[in-house]
């Protein structure tokens, strides 16, 4: 017990700088945050949920919270889904290459993974460039529809923006959460594989019996760390149409500037507060379901 109680105490002081810098640095910001969302904007009057109303039935805020709500739904699954089937045709190749062992599938297979891994270092300015040469009035896709005798559209413009920063986060997120899957993958057994090969058993089978049940833990991180990325398609979008876009890609961000610029403090507060209490209500969820599924699986290995 002694040993067992010192060794925490090591524990609490190693972890004791990071929980004075959370605290200094987050604890309290937030606390003061949440003091300012409940005061008057002149005169410093307490004035209770009232700036928490005001925001609600705000028609600016309600826009920005649902196309910011219809962006994750939407791109969360297309993002882990595409970059999963990705991350399982690479482990499939890298699977026959060995059996074959040709040497010039190497080089193929590394380019084909620096291809997809490439938008990632390529800075947010420099992607909306890339997106503005194809999707604006003169773009390239304009330009390619004439000449095919079809007419143009304001891609950046209208309804159809929404779906062009859905592109731009899939094209530029797909590498990273590609190669979450990848090391997800490395970790399973390839006896598993074999033995459910040699008692007959098909790649989908292999897939759906051995793979996913063990991509739990993976898909888990995978989505969180897609679901904070998606906080950050806020500089495409800006980039793309600037502080005031079309009505589809109005997001959050765009709301929260908007405000700071007008020096709204009082509802950017209040909205602060609500969307970390949403973020926060979902990551319970998303643990808890973590937490229910690893459960079952722990039952089912029993």
């Amino acid at each position: 017990m002694r040993s067992k109680t010192a060794g925490s105490g090591k524990a609490y002081l190693f972890l004791l700088p990071n929980l004075v810098g959370i605290t200094c640095f987050v604890l309290v910001p937030f606390l003061d945050v949440f003091r300012r969302s409940c005061l008057q904007a002149v005169g410093s009057e307490f004035v209770g949920l009232s700036n928490y109303r005001a925001v609600l039935e705000n028609k600016a805020f309600r826009l920005a919270a649902s196309n910011t709500a219809k962006f994750m739904m939407v791109c969360l699954p297309l993002l882990l889904l595409s970059s999963l089937c990705v991350a399982v045709m690479f482990q499939s190749i890298a699977d026959v290459r060995g059996k074959r062992r040709r040497k010039g599938r190497f080089a193929q297979t590394g380019w084909m993974k620096t291809g997809f891994t490439l938008p990632m270092a390529i800075p947010a300015a420099s992607v909306v460039i890339f997106f503005q040469m194809l999707f604006d009035g003169k773009g390239w896709l304009n330009l390619t529809a004439q000449r095919l005798g079809f007419e143009g559209r304001d891609w950046l413009n209208e309804g159809c923006a929404f779906w062009v920063l859905v592109a731009c986060y899939i094209w530029k997120n797909l590498g990273y959460d590609m190669i979450l899957w990848m090391t997800g993958i490395a970790g399973i057994e390839k006896e598993q594989y074999e033995a459910a090969r040699v008692e007959g058993a098909g790649e989908f089978t292999c897939f759906y019996y051995i793979t996913l049940p063990q991509l739990k833990e993976t898909a888990f991180v995978t989505a969180l760390l897609s679901f904070v990325n998606g906080f950050r398609v806020f500089r495409e979008a800006y980039f793309l149409s600037g502080d005031y876009p079309h009505e589809s890609i109005y997001m959050l961000q765009h709301l929260f500037n908007n405000w700071f610029v007008s020096l709204d403090i009082q509802k950017l507060t209040a909205a602060a507060v609500l969307l970390v209490l949403a973020v926060g209500i979902f990551l319970l969820a998303a643990g808890l379901l973590l937490r229910i599924l690893t459960v079952k699986r722990g039952r089912g290995d029993r």
